[in-house]
C-alpha cells in the first residue's frame, strides 16, 4: 500500500554476496505462472507451461518470443531462465527484490528494465505498486511480475493476438516498447482517479471541512508522495533507451520511445501539479480551522468584556457592608439592573457598529 513496504525486508540479504537470488517481497504462492508468447507477422503461438524447461524457446528461433513470469518468488524458475538466456546474477538478483528503483541498465547482450505497474486497492482504496521487470534480447523478451494486482499486459496481447498495429511485424524491442507504453498508461489512470479525489476534497473544503476533510489530505499527499517515486524514474528510463546506441533497439523504434519520454513529461507535469494543489488545500485547511477558532475566541472575548463591568457593579453591590446607601433606596435594585442593562446594551451597539458581531 501506499507509503509501505508491504512486508518487503531487505535484512534477509544482509551478509550474502552479489548476485545471490533471494527473493524479498511480500509471501507468495507456491509456483510461478509461465506464459511463451511466439509470433512473426503470419502467425502466432500461444503457451502456458508449469515447467520451466518446456517454456524456454531457442536461442536462435526467428520468431519474437515473450515469455511472462507472474511469481518472482520462484527463485528456482528464475534462475533457469537466467541460465538459459545468459542474464547477469546481478540482474536476477534484482528481479527478485521487488523493492527497488526503476532503472535501465545495458548488457552484453540484453537491456534490464524495471518498472512500477500501479493501480488501486478497491477495497480500501490506497495506491498499490507491482514490480515489472523487462529483459530485452535479440529476438526474445523476458517480463517478470510479481503477480498479484491484475496484469497491465493484457491489451498487448490481444493487439499480438489479433495482428492489430505493427507489433507482429517488428522486433523484440517494439514488444519491449509496447510493455513500457502499457505500464505507463495505466499511470494516466491512477492520476485521473487521483484528481477525481482531489475535486472533491477541495469542494469539502469549501463548504464544511471536517476532521475527515484532513484525513482525505493527508491520504492524497501520501498518495503524491508514492506516485512520485515510481513515475520520475520514467523519465530517465525512456531517455536512456531513446538515445542509447545498440543493435538491440533498432531507429525506428527510438520514435516510439520518444513518445513514452513525451507521455512522462505528461505525467510528471500532472503530477507536480496536484502536489502544490494538496499542499495548498493542507494550508487552506489549517487556515480555515484557524479563523474558526479566532471567531470562537472573538466570541468568547465579546461576552467577557460585556459582563466585565457588570461583574464589577454585582460585586460592589454584593459586599456586606451595612451603611451602603443604595441599600435602603426602594427602587435601588431596579435602579443598579438598569444600569446593568444599559451598559450592556450600550457596549453591544458599539460592537455591531465596530463589525465584531
Amino acid at each position: 500500500m501506499a507509503g509501505k513496504h508491504r512486508g518487503k525486508r531487505r535484512s534477509k540479504k544482509a551478509g550474502l554476496p552479489p548476485g545471490s537470488i533471494v527473493y524479498v517481497g511480500d509471501k507468495g504462492v507456491s509456483k510461478a505462472a509461465l506464459t511463451l508468447l511466439e509470433y512473426d507477422a503470419t502467425a502466432v503461438t500461444e503457451r502456458t507451461l508449469q515447467r520451466v524447461e518446456e517454456c524456454l524457446p531457442s536461442r536462435d528461433t526467428p520468431l519474437v518470443s515473450w515469455i511472462n513470469v507472474e511469481g518472482v518468488h520462484d527463485t528456482e524458475a528464475i534462475s533457469l531462465i537466467g541460465s538459459h538466456f545468459g542474464i547477469h546474477p546481478l540482474v536476477l538478483e534484482d528481479v527478485v527484490n521487488t523493492d527497488k528503483r526503476p532503472l535501465c541498465e545495458e548488457y552484453d547482450g540484453f537491456i534490464f528494465l524495471i518498472l512500477k505497474m500501479l493501480s488501486r486497492d478497491a477495497a480500501t482504496g490506497e495506491l498499490v505498486s507491482e514490480q515489472v521487470s523487462l529483459v530485452l534480447g535479440p529476438s526474445w523478451v523476458i517480463s517478470f511480475q510479481e503477480g498479484r494486482e491484475g496484469d497491465a499486459f493484457h491489451a498487448v496481447r490481444e493487439r499480438i493476438r489479433s495482428g492489430k498495429g505493427k507489433i507482429r511485424s517488428s522486433g523484440a524491442d517494439y514488444l519491449a516498447y509496447s510493455l513500457i507504453d502499457a505500464t505507463v498508461d495505466g499511470y494516466f489512470a491512477v492520476l485521473e482517479q487521483m484528481g477525481e479525489e482531489i475535486e472533491t476534497i477541495e469542494q469539502n473544503l469549501a463548504s464544511a471541512p471536517t476532521d475527515t476533510t484532513l484525513a482525505d489530505i493527508y491520504r492524497a499527499k501520501r498518495h503524491s508522495v508514492f506516485l512520485r517515486r515510481a513515475v520520475w524514474p520514467v523519465r530517465e528510463i525512456a531517455s536512456h533507451m531513446e538515445r542509447v546506441e545498440s543493435a538491440l533497439i533498432a531507429k525506428g523504434t527510438q520514435v516510439y520511445l520518444r513518445d513514452v519520454y513525451t507521455h512522462a513529461i505528461e505525467l510528471i507535469d500532472v503530477l507536480e501539479a496536484h502536489r502544490e494543489m494538496v499542499a495548498g488545500m493542507l494550508e487552506i485547511y489549517l487556515s480555515s480551522i484557524s479563523n474558526k477558532l479566532n471567531k470562537v475566541m472573538m466570541v468568547l472575548t465579546l461576552v467577557t468584556t460585556i459582563f466585565m463591568p457588570l461583574s464589577f457593579i454585582a460585586g460592589v453591590y454584593g459586599m456586606n457592608f451595612k451603611y451602603m446607601p443604595e441599600l435602603d433606596l426602594v427602587y435601588g435594585y431596579p435602579a443598579v439592573v438598569g444600569v446593568m442593562c444599559t451598559i450592556a446594551g450600550a457596549m453591544l451597539v458599539y460592537f455591531k457598529r465596530r463589525g465584531w458581531l
